[in-house]
């Protein structure tokens, strides 16, 4: 059973994790669903302060930790299926960190505590996305207040074109946009023909 079956079962905290992220996240919250009456702001202020208040939290697993609790609240939010470390066709070389499905458009989230220069990779792989699915929506979201409002005035000035917004994931503007989420249609994605036609000529064997 992979990291991901395991912590999907929500028995993944009783049996022991993978790796030290999952640990530590299991450390902090033994079972996420008894904080799913919390509006996301403050599951995600809760979570987060539970983490830094450790003795000595890993700096390393920062990132991993933070993905642990958005896969969290979305699970607890009931938005399914999540599709974590995400590859899609015809757009190369990206991995997703958590990509949403429905029927109406994909909807991308990324994660990262801090972003500095981040942002752009960000924004790159979102561009590379709407390429493809042109009503994508692709969301960063982080701890950051000051950098995510710095990046959000590039987004309004047309600097940054590809993300629809950076969110601070402690703030009301998580609880807006799950909120929104919950409007849409939640898919399984399917799987698609490289090539179709009405008729294939080729050659007798």
């Amino acid at each position: 059973m992979s990291t991901w079956d395991e912590f999907q079962s929500h028995e993944i905290c009783k049996k022991g994790g993978t790796s030290k992220a999952l640990d530590t996240f299991c450390e902090i919250v033994p079972d996420f669903r008894e904080l799913a009456h919390l509006r996301p702001s403050e599951y995600v202020s809760e979570v987060w302060s539970r983490y830094t208040s450790l003795e000595n939290p890993n700096r390393d697993i920062n990132g991993l930790v933070f993905e642990y609790t958005l896969i969290s609240l979305l699970m607890n939010k009931g938005l399914l299926p999540i599709y974590v470390q995400a590859r899609v066709a015809f757009v190369p070389n990206v991995n997703f960190d958590l990509l949403l499905y429905t029927k109406q458009k994909p909807v991308v989230i990324s994660a990262k505590t801090s972003l500095r220069e981040r942002y752009k990779q960000a924004d790159l792989e979102a561009i590379a996305l709407k390429y493809v699915h042109r009503k994508a929506d692709s969301y960063l979201l982080t701890l950051n207040e000051k950098e995510s409002a710095s990046v959000n005035r590039k987004i309004q000035t047309g600097d940054v074109i590809g993300l629809n917004k950076v969110i601070l994931a402690t703030s009301p503007d998580i609880d807006d946009l799950l909120d929104t989420l919950g409007e849409l249609d939640f898919v399984e994605a399917g799987t698609i023909d490289i090539v179709t036609a009405s008729s294939i000529i080729a050659p007798k064997v």
